[in-house]
């Protein structure tokens, strides 16, 4: 027996349909923007129970965007706490190394904190596109359909955070 006081998305074969349409696209944003795949199925889950907790004061054709921004709302207070952890851990006593010296350890160290720092500078759509094609493997045809862009875009974003990147790096140097 269906409501018929259910209007939009509130219909549960419309947010099913909806869901279904766009829960893999989001959570391979999130995956990108996370580089971690039970963050991103988490969120996106997340995500997902906003809306329909909210789909009475969310038109169908804002659905996606009030789905993004969810999601994106959620990424930022991840990071935040993602930082908290970090000094954190900075700040409690560090394991063995291994045998190796300690010069080597630090440099390392170094080294993939300015990298991490210089991916994270990129800017979100740079990011993104180079994650999805260097560390997902994406052809750009692949990524440029799961970003809604040209082919071409993807070419100029992933060029440009190379750019970025190898600039960094030879400031680190």
């Amino acid at each position: 027996m269906k409501k018929t006081s259910l209007k939009g998305i509130c219909e549960e074969i419309t947010f099913s349909d909806f869901f279904k349409n766009h829960a893999q696209a989001l959570r391979n944003y999130l995956y990108y923007k996370f580089g971690n795949e039970e963050q991103a199925d988490d969120v996106t889950q997340e995500a997902f129970i906003k809306l329909w907790q909210n789909c009475a004061d969310v038109p169908p054709e804002k659905a996606k965007s009030f789905l993004y921004t969810v999601a994106n709302n959620a990424s930022l207070n991840h990071i935040a706490h993602q930082k908290v952890v970090l000094e954190y851990a900075k700040k409690s006593t560090k394991k063995g190394t291994d045998n190796q010296s300690p010069e080597f350890v630090m440099e390392e160290e170094q080294f993939k904190t300015k990298l991490q720092n210089a991916i994270a500078n990129l800017s979100e759509a740079q990011r993104t596109a180079f994650l999805l094609h260097r560390i997902e493997g994406k052809k750009y045809k692949e990524i440029a359909e799961m970003l809604g862009i040209s082919v071409k875009a993807v070419e100029k974003r992933i060029h440009t955070a190379l750019v970025e990147l190898r600039k960094e790096i030879e400031n680190m140097r």
